[in-house]
C-alpha cells in the first residue's frame, strides 16, 4: 500500500507540474448560440431572457427564439432562462469550446396559471406538472465532473436519496430496496435492459449489476431520474425511471473531444454532416483495458477485463414539423482469468477461471412529428440484441503433509460450465400527445415487441459449492452441495409477443391543483398474462415557493429474461406486482436552491425466488414491503459553487415462503448519507469532493465446518448459512476527490484531471465471500481507486 500511495503522489505531482506549463496563457473565448422552444408545441419562444450570471451577461431571444453570446470565456458556465407564462429554467455546467460556437436547444414548460400569480409568474421555478413526484436531472458536464464517478451516469446517480450504487464498485443502481434490474431504462425512447459491462457472475444475474456503464463520458446530454411513482407511459419495470438522451451533434461547427486515462481512450465527434442536408452527427468510440490500472494498483489477481463502446447518432430536421433521429450502439466486452492470476492471489481467495465474451447492440429510428399546435406524435422503431458466450473453470489446490497449501503446479479444469445465451428484441413505440383547452392534456401510447430468447448451458464436470443451506441439500449427510446437470443445464429457444398501451389525462382543479390520471395495459407472451395498472399523481401548490405532491399506483414487472430462459419446458413465471404510495414536499429557496422531502411505501407480491440457490429452479412465491423517507437539498451552478446533500431512511423485507420467514432484502440499508461540493475557483481550476456513507448491507449468519471431504490432501471447509440476512456487513463510507485544470493550446481546450475514489483507503465491504481452503470470510469490495488523465476538445 505504501508503494501505491507513492505512485498516487507521483501522479499528482506530475499533473501539477504539467498544469504549470500553461499558467502564463491569456484567457480564451468561445461563442454560444441557441434556441428556446416550448416543450410541448416545439415552437420557438421570442422574448425569453437568457442570462449568464457569472459573467453579468444577458440577452433576449429574437422572433425565431434564437439567442447569441458572441464572446464568453471558454470553460464551464450556467444559463438562467425566464419567460412570462413559462417555468424558469437553469442549464448548468455548459462547456464553452475554445474559439468555436456551441449550439444548444432549451425547452420550457408552460406554467400552470392562476389568477393571483400572473404578476410574479416569471420568477417561479417549478417542476413539470407531468412529473410531480421528485424528478432529478443531470447535464452532460454534471455527469462528467462528478467526483469518483469517472464520467459514469450510474455512479453519478448514486448520490441521490434512496439510491444505492453498491459502494462505487458497480455501475448500477438499486432504488428504494429493489434490484438493479427493476428499473425502466429508456435511451432516446428506446427501452434497454442491459446497460452495464462486466457483471460479477458469469451465469446467474449478479444482484449488483455491471461494473461499468456502456455510455462513455460526455455521451449523455441529459439524464432524467424518477425514484418511483412514474406515470403509465413507463412500464414492465417497477422501481424507478431513468431516461437518457444521447447528445445530438453541434449544428454550428465540428467539435472533437475525448479523454485518455489509465484505463484507455474515448473520442467523441460532434458536428454537422457533410453528406446530408440539415443533419447533425454525434459519434463516440471508447476502448478500455485494465493492464495499466492493474500495474498501478497491484490487482494482478483479478484477471484481464476489456470492453469497448461505439455510439452513432444522426439527427435530421426533415422540415419544420418533422425530426428524424437514428441511433446505433455496439458494446463488446471480454474477461479472462487464468491460472496465472490464481498464482497472483496470495490468499487463494478466488479459484474460479472465467472466460467470456459478451456484446450489446441497439439500432433505432425515432421520428418526432408535430401535427399542429395542439398535437404531436412520436414513433420509435428499434432492434436490440444481447449475446453472451461463457466458459468457467476452477483451480483445485492440494494440501501438503505439513498442512500448507501447495502453490505450485495447481491442477485446474478450464471448462466446468459453459453457456451460449442471447436476447433479440424487435420493437415499436408510438406516443401521441393532444393539448386541450383549460390546460388539459391527453397522452396516448402503444408499444409492441417480439422477444426471442436462446439459452444453452451445460455442466461439463461435477461442481461443488461449499456454501449451503441445510434445508436445500440434495444429500443431507454431506456438509456441501454437489450440483448435477439436471440442476444446472438449460436448453431453451422460444419467442413471444408483448403488447402494451397507456392513457394519461392531465387537468387542473380549481385553477391550482394539477392531477394526472393514468391507466396502463400490458400483455407479456412468456408469462401469458394480461394486467391493468391504474396510476395517479398530482401537485398542490401552497404558495410561490412551497408545494406538496403525491403519487400512487400499481406496477407490474415482467420476469428477468435470463430467468425465463432458465425455465424447464412447460413452466412459466408470472409478473411481479408492486403497489406504491408516495408523498412529497418541495421548497424553492431560490431558483438554484431546492429542498425535497419524500415519504414512500411499497408492497410486493408474486416475487420471483429460487427454492434451491444456484440452480435453474424459479417460482413466484415471494411477498414483501418497503418504506422510507428521503431528504434532498440541491444547489445548481450559477456562478462558482454547486452541490447536493441527501439523507435516506429505508427498511424493506420479504418472505419467500420457504420456512425462513421475513428477512431484510439485499439492498435494504437503513441509513444513507451523501454530500457533494464543487467549487469553480476560476475558468481554469475546479475542485470537487464527495462523501458517502451507508449502513452495511445485510448478510447471513453462518456455521463453519472443517474437512468436510474427509481428505487430508484436499482439506476443505464449508459454510452453512443460518437464517437469511440477519447480520450486517461493515458500514460503507468513501471520500472521493476530483481536481480539474483547464487550459488551451492553440485551438484546443485541454483539461488535466485527477479523480480518486476512496481517498482515505477504507475497506469497502460490498459482499462477504468465503475461502473454503482456509475457512475464512473475506470482503469483496473496493480499496482506493485512482484515475487521472487528459480531456481534450478542439
Amino acid at each position: 500500500m505504501k508503494t501505491l500511495n507513492k505512485k498516487i503522489l507521483a501522479t499528482c505531482i506530475f499533473l501539477f507540474i504539467l498544469s504549470q506549463t500553461s499558467l502564463g496563457q491569456t484567457e480564451t473565448y468561445g461563442k454560444l448560440k441557441g434556441i428556446i422552444r416550448d416543450k410541448e408545441q416545439q415552437q420557438p419562444l421570442a422574448g425569453a431572457i437568457v442570462s449568464i450570471a457569472a459573467e453579468n451577461l444577458s440577452t433576449q431571444t429574437d422572433s425565431n427564439g434564437v439567442f447569441f453570446f458572441p464572446k464568453i470565456a471558454s470553460g464551464i458556465c450556467a444559463l438562467e432562462v425566464k419567460l412570462v407564462g413559462y417555468e424558469g429554467k437553469i442549464e448548468s455546467n455548459i462547456q464553452i469550446p475554445n474559439q468555436k460556437t456551441l449550439f444548444i436547444e432549451i425547452f420550457l414548460n408552460k406554467q400552470i396559471q392562476t389568477l393571483d400569480e400572473v404578476a410574479v409568474q416569471n420568477q417561479r421555478f417549478t417542476p413539470n406538472r407531468m412529473t410531480p413526484i421528485s424528478t432529478y436531472t443531470f447535464s452532460r458536464e454534471e455527469i462528467s465532473l462528478n467526483p469518483g464517478a469517472q464520467g459514469d451516469i450510474f455512479r453519478a446517480i448514486g448520490m441521490l436519496p434512496g439510491v444505492s450504487s453498491s459502494g462505487g464498485v458497480y455501475s448500477a443502481i438499486s432504488v428504494r430496496g429493489q434490484g438493479v434490474r427493476d428499473n425502466v431504462y429508456l435511451v432516446d425512447d428506446i427501452p434497454l435492459t442491459e446497460v452495464g459491462h462486466l457483471e460479477g457472475n458469469s451465469f446467474f444475474n449478479d444482484p449488483n449489476g455491471g461494473r461499468f456503464s456502456i455510455f462513455a463520458p460526455r455521451v449523455i446530454e441529459k439524464a432524467v431520474f424518477q425514484g418511483g411513482g412514474f406515470g403509465p407511459e413507463f412500464g414492465r419495470r417497477s422501481a424507478s425511471y431513468l431516461g437518457l438522451n444521447i447528445k445530438e451533434g453541434n449544428s454550428e461547427n465540428l467539435l472533437i473531444d475525448g479523454q485518455a486515462d489509465l484505463l484507455g481512450l474515448n473520442v467523441n465527434f460532434d458536428g454537422p454532416s457533410k453528406l446530408f442536408k440539415n443533419t447533425k452527427v454525434f459519434a463516440s468510440a471508447r476502448y478500455q483495458n485494465f493492464i495499466g490500472l492493474v500495474n498501478v494498483v497491484g490487482l494482478k489477481d483479478i484477471g484481464l477485463p476489456a470492453y469497448g463502446d461505439i455510439i452513432l447518432k444522426t439527427t435530421t430536421q426533415i422540415n419544420t414539423k418533422n425530426k428524424l433521429s437514428f441511433l446505433a450502439i455496439v458494446s463488446p466486452e471480454s474477461f479472462v482469468r487464468n491460472i496465472n492470476n490464481v498464482y497472483e492471489d496470495k490468499k487463494l481467495n478466488l479459484l474460479y477461471l472465467p472466460n467470456f465474451k459478451r456484446n450489446k447492440m441497439v439500432f433505432g429510428l425515432n421520428l418526432n412529428s408535430f401535427i399542429n399546435l395542439k398535437s404531436s406524435i412520436k414513433n420509435v422503431l428499434y432492434f436490440s440484441r444481447y449475446s453472451s458466450d461463457v466458459e468457467v473453470g476452477k483451480a483445485y489446490p492440494s494440501i501438503a503433509n505439513n498442512g500448507f497449501i501447495l502453490r505450485e503446479n495447481i491442477p485446474y479444469l478450464s471448462n466446468i460450465q459453459s453457456q451460449n445465451y442471447y436476447e433479440n428484441k424487435l420493437g415499436y413505440r408510438s406516443i401521441y400527445t393532444y393539448l386541450m383547452p383549460k390546460q388539459q392534456k391527453i397522452v396516448l401510447g402503444f408499444e409492441a415487441d417480439i422477444l426471442q430468447l436462446y439459452n444453452r448451458r451445460s455442466l461439463n464436470a461435477p461442481d461443488t459449492s461449499f456454501i449451503f443451506r441445510r434445508a436445500q441439500l440434495f444429500n443431507p449427510s454431506q456438509f456441501f452441495q454437489v450440483f448435477s446437470p439436471e440442476q444446472i443445464n438449460a436448453n431453451f429457444k422460444d419467442a413471444a409477443f408483448n403488447i402494451s398501451s397507456f392513457l394519461n389525462y392531465s387537468f387542473i382543479v380549481r385553477k391550482r391543483i394539477s392531477i394526472n390520471l393514468g391507466l396502463r395495459y400490458d400483455y407479456t407472451g412468456f408469462s401469458q398474462q394480461q394486467v391493468v395498472s391504474p396510476r395517479i399523481s398530482g401537485t398542490i401548490p401552497i404558495n410561490q415557493s412551497n408545494q406538496i405532491s403525491f403519487g400512487a399506483g400499481i406496477y407490474y414487472q415482467e420476469p428477468v429474461y435470463s430467468d425465463i430462459a432458465d425455465l424447464p419446458i412447460g413452466q412459466r413465471l408470472k409478473m411481479e406486482e408492486v403497489k406504491q404510495i408516495i408523498l412529497s414536499y418541495q421548497k424553492q429557496f431560490r431558483p438554484d436552491l431546492v429542498l425535497t422531502v419524500e415519504a414512500w411505501y411499497k408492497s410486493f407480491s408474486n416475487l420471483v425466488n429460487s427454492p434451491i440457490e444456484g440452480t435453474i429452479f424459479k417460482r413466484n412465491l415471494g411477498e414483501g414491503y418497503g418504506r422510507g423517507l428521503d431528504f434532498h437539498l440541491q444547489k445548481r451552478l450559477l456562478k462558482k459553487f454547486h452541490g447536493m446533500l441527501s439523507y435516506s431512511y429505508m427498511h424493506s423485507e420479504r418472505n419467500d415462503a420457504d420456512g425462513i420467514g421475513w428477512y431484510p432484502v439485499v439492498f435494504s440499508q437503513p441509513h444513507q448519507f451523501n454530500i457533494l461540493l464543487s467549487y469553480k475557483i476560476n475558468q481554469k481550476w475546479l475542485v470537487s469532493g464527495k462523501y458517502r456513507y451507508a449502513t452495511g448491507k445485510p448478510k447471513d449468519d453462518y456455521i463453519i465446518y472443517e474437512n468436510v471431504l474427509n481428505q487430508t490432501n484436499a482439506l476443505r471447509f464449508s459454510k452453512e448459512l443460518i437464517g437469511r440476512n440477519q447480520g450486517r456487513l461493515p458500514d460503507f463510507s468513501s471520500l472521493d476527490f476530483r481536481v480539474n485544470y483547464n487550459f488551451s493550446f492553440k485551438n484546443a481546450s485541454l483539461t488535466i484531471f485527477m479523480d480518486v475514489v476512496n481517498v482515505l483507503n477504507k475497506q469497502i465491504a460490498n459482499a462477504e465471500s468465503f475461502n473454503y481452503l482456509s475457512g475464512q470470510n473475506y470482503y469483496d469490495g473496493l480499496a482506493i481507486f485512482p484515475t487521472g488523465g487528459l480531456k481534450f476538445e478542439f
